[in-house]
């Protein structure tokens, strides 16, 4: 009987791991400048640098409807879909732009190995709040 049970802790134990395993790790974001743009009314800045550690990656999402990104690679390299456009790796140095209303499809570190950076650079209304919006599936 005893024996039974730790079988099924263990199975469940196997099971827990490989639900975790499928899903990579998130990525840490952070608003690293804010600032209304003076002669824009209505309009502000936001800088946000994006960390993922190896293999670490983004769920699809979208970003405010006003928000116009550029962004530069400063660490590592990422995997890049914006719906529309096709995948691209950018490595340190290359930027890439997401136009109001893209749906960002993959955001990814394109190593298992080594930690990536970017700074992304939003210009947006200045009342948006959250930058990022999960796609449910």
């Amino acid at each position: 009987m005893f024996t039974r049970y730790l079988l099924a802790a263990a199975f469940a134990a196997l099971s827990i791991s490989a639900a975790s395993a499928a899903e990579p790790p998130a990525g840490k974001v952070s608003v690293v400048f804010d600032r209304p743009i003076p002669n824009i009314s209505g309009k502000s800045m936001k800088g946000v640098l994006v960390e993922y550690g190896p293999g670490a990656a983004s769920p699809s999402h979208t970003h405010p409807k006003t928000a116009f990104i550029y962004a530069t690679v400063l660490e590592g390299s990422f995997r890049i879909k914006v719906k529309g456009e096709p995948e691209k790796i950018y490595n340190v140095g290359e930027n890439f732009v997401e136009e109001p209303g893209s749906v960002h499809e993959v955001s990814a570190n394109a190593s298992d190995t080594k930690p990536a950076r970017l700074l992304a650079v939003f210009v947006l209304d200045t009342n948006e709040k959250e930058l990022v919006t999960p796609i449910k599936k």
